[in-house]
């Protein structure tokens, strides 16, 4: 499973149309995110690429050692990554002499990048004489673009989401008061990869501490009266999931942390209920912190919720940090929590959805229960 090139040459149709209204004649990228999103081709996080696209819409992929199959590109060129065996320092370089080599001779009237990362290499190779005034940034819109999944998107992500809803499953039969949150992260590790049928990154989300709000697993036991916050996020082929489940160290939640939780059973019918296209995530992170105010042994200090795909916090963000609008296409989280040392040490429940003509789709329907 991997990203179709027929998207991806639906995706670089939207690019093209951006440079249009830019006037941009040549955009060149090297965030192995967009590489991957414009031409299928997912490079090895240790070596280097480069993706240019013609407002003539060819597309150029310069790939590390060897020419890559089933990819949305015209031409490609390759360079060597690795000199016997031992990666090579200056592979930056080494793409951008192959992409200068393509080119040659090819003049550019107006040059894009994705500026955070595109280095002096591939600016020169790419076209640019030295005034870098006269370099667009398109990094920004490829961001904003990256918002709206397409099918072959949505698999992949779909993929990580089951690794997560099969690593939730296999915490409910393990997690008791003795367990060892080392032991909990390895046996979750186990099942991700044994879910995705093939290795995958080492931490696998963010939070897999008992009686904390978050943090890596440490040297320590589960106690009863405890709650086990998991927020778990493999990434699978490049996209993430991100979602999160609270459970019952000894499946008694105490009435206070039962109304905690049936509390924020109400953010998620407040969610399905308001969120829509145009509809403006601030003030749904608003509605939804005036609701949790309510809870008096309990506080909700951090966001609400954001966008995941190829990044694991991408737009939309439920932030008051932010003034997005949700879109058709969005896939996001939701994740209201609360927390107090009455609730031991509190709890936080997250769902994946995404957004519909007309409403959202709930992506994570598996169990939220404590216990």
């Amino acid at each position: 499973m991997s990203l179709s090139p027929d998207f991806c040459r639906r995706r670089q149709q939207r690019v093209l149309a951006e440079m249009d209204r830019q006037g941009v004649s040549r955009l060149v990228v090297t965030r192995p995110e967009h590489v991957q999103y414009l031409t299928a081709f997912r490079p090895h996080y240790l070596m280097a690429s480069i993706a240019c696209l013609e407002s003539s819409g060819t597309m150029t992929l310069i790939a590390p050692n060897h020419s890559p199959e089933n990819t949305a590109a015209d031409q490609i060129a390759t360079y060597e990554a690795q000199w016997h065996s031992t990666l090579r320092p200056e592979q930056h370089a080494a793409a951008a002499k192959a992409l200068s080599k393509l080119l040659a001779g090819v003049p550019t009237e107006k040059l894009a990048v994705d500026a955070s990362l595109t280095g002096l290499h591939t600016l020169k190779a790419a076209g640019c004489q030295g005034n870098l005034v006269d370099v667009v940034d398109l990094e920004p819109v490829i961001w904003q673009l990256r918002r709206r999944k397409d099918e072959d998107e949505l698999a992949l992500m779909q993929k990580a989401i089951d690794c997560t809803q099969a690593m939730y499953e296999r915490a409910r039969e393990i997690i008791e008061p003795g367990v060892h949150e080392l032991d909990v992260f390895s046996e979750l590790q186990s099942v991700a990869v044994a879910t995705a049928g093939e290795p995958l990154s080492a931490l696998l989300g963010n939070d897999f501490q008992c009686n904390s709000r978050g943090g890596p697993p440490r040297d320590n036991r589960a106690e009863s009266g405890q709650l086990y916050i998991l927020d778990l996020g493999p990434c699978y082929r490049g996209y993430y999931a991100d979602n999160c489940r609270t459970i019952s160290v000894d499946r008694d939640p105490t009435p206070l942390q039962i109304q905690a939780w049936e509390l924020i059973q109400e953010v998620f019918a407040l969610i399905e209920r308001e969120v829509q296209p145009r509809a403006n995530a601030k003030q749904v992170y608003q509605q939804v912190n005036d609701l949790l105010a309510g809870f008096q042994q309990g506080e909700f200090p951090h966001h609400l919720g954001h966008g995941v795909g190829l990044y694991p916090h991408e737009a939309p963000h439920l932030n008051p940090h932010w003034d997005d609008l949700f879109e058709e296409g969005d896939v996001f989280t939701v994740e209201p929590g609360l927390y107090s040392d009455a609730l031991a040490h509190g709890m936080r429940l997250e769902n994946n959805y995404r957004v519909t003509s007309d409403g959202v789709q709930l992506l994570t329907p598996f169990s939220l229960e404590l216990v």
